[in-house]
């Protein structure tokens, strides 16, 4: 991708106050696009954006949500940066995986989190689970985030909204034995160098590892731990509204589709009449 046109993206991505992540997704996507067809983003047709994108869909069979980055990556360019107009530039919309998330029973989640000997990588997975977070935001915790007194964690989410979450006792402990074993910097769980964040795919890599040694069934990665957490509250009897704010979900019907998951939830609840 040509310098000039790089940097109007990454600018208007900064205006615009995307996540670092979303950043590197569009990049690596636009790059990709770029490496497919050897010739400059502004000069290609509608039709070769289309048949790209069928490559990653029938050829590559990329994951759904992979594909709707490219997506997002390929308007934002084209309509937003380019300016194309209609004619020139269209692609349909992407419907939303129907695909439901696989959860783990409690007691396999707890095999799970306790199976990685390294303790900051135990104190990682507690988090993840015990919050609700995405990986990309527990590998952005700091030590003034947590709040011990009222047991919450204040958490930076998609688009740099801030939210507060729960913080268990099981995850308080493992960070107080992490703070004393290894003096975390700036990040609880940082990466090579003390004052930067762990890589989201290094947590990646722990979490499988954990997987692997526990010898819990695979219904996914890392981010299963985000829906056994959603799952198990819907199960407790937590209201689903506060679940959706605790997981930094924009819309209800996000969290709603964890109902499918725990049917016996419902019929915990009591007429107001009762």
């Amino acid at each position: 991708m040509a310098s000039a046109l790089r940097e109007a993206v990454e600018l208007r991505m900064r205006l615009r106050g995307l996540s670092p992540r979303t950043h590197e997704s569009y990049i690596h996507a636009l790059e990709e696009l770029a490496r497919f067809y050897r010739q400059p983003l502004d000069t290609l047709e509608c039709d070769q954006i289309q048949h790209f994108l069928d490559e990653l869909i029938s050829v590559r069979k990329l994951a759904h949500s992979t594909i709707n980055v490219y997506f997002s990556a390929f308007r934002f360019l084209y309509e937003q940066i380019l300016n194309w107009p209609k004619k020139r530039f269209t692609i349909p919309r992407r419907s939303r995986s129907q695909k439901r998330p696989g959860i783990l029973s409690r007691e396999e989640t707890m095999r799970l989190i306790e199976a990685p000997p390294n303790l900051k990588h135990r104190a990682l997975l507690s988090m993840i689970y015990g919050s609700g977070l995405r990986v990309a935001e527990v590998v952005l915790v700091e030590p003034v985030h947590v709040d011990r007194g009222r047991r919450m964690l204040k958490v930076t989410g998609k688009g740099n909204k801030e939210r507060y979450t729960v913080l268990s006792e099981h995850t308080l402990a493992l960070l107080g034995e992490h703070w004393r074993a290894n003096q975390p910097d700036s990040y609880f769980f940082f990466g090579r160098e003390r004052s930067q964040p762990m890589a989201a795919g290094t947590a990646q890599a722990i979490y499988y590892q954990a997987l692997e040694r526990s010898g819990v069934r695979k219904v996914g990665g890392i981010h299963v731990l985000r829906h056994c957490f959603a799952s198990h509250a819907l199960d407790d009897g937590h209201d689903v509204f506060t679940i959706k704010n605790w997981m930094g979900h924009s819309a209800l019907k996000t969290t709603g589709r964890y109902f499918h998951l725990v049917p016996g939830s419902q019929r915990k609840v009591i007429s107001p009449l009762d």
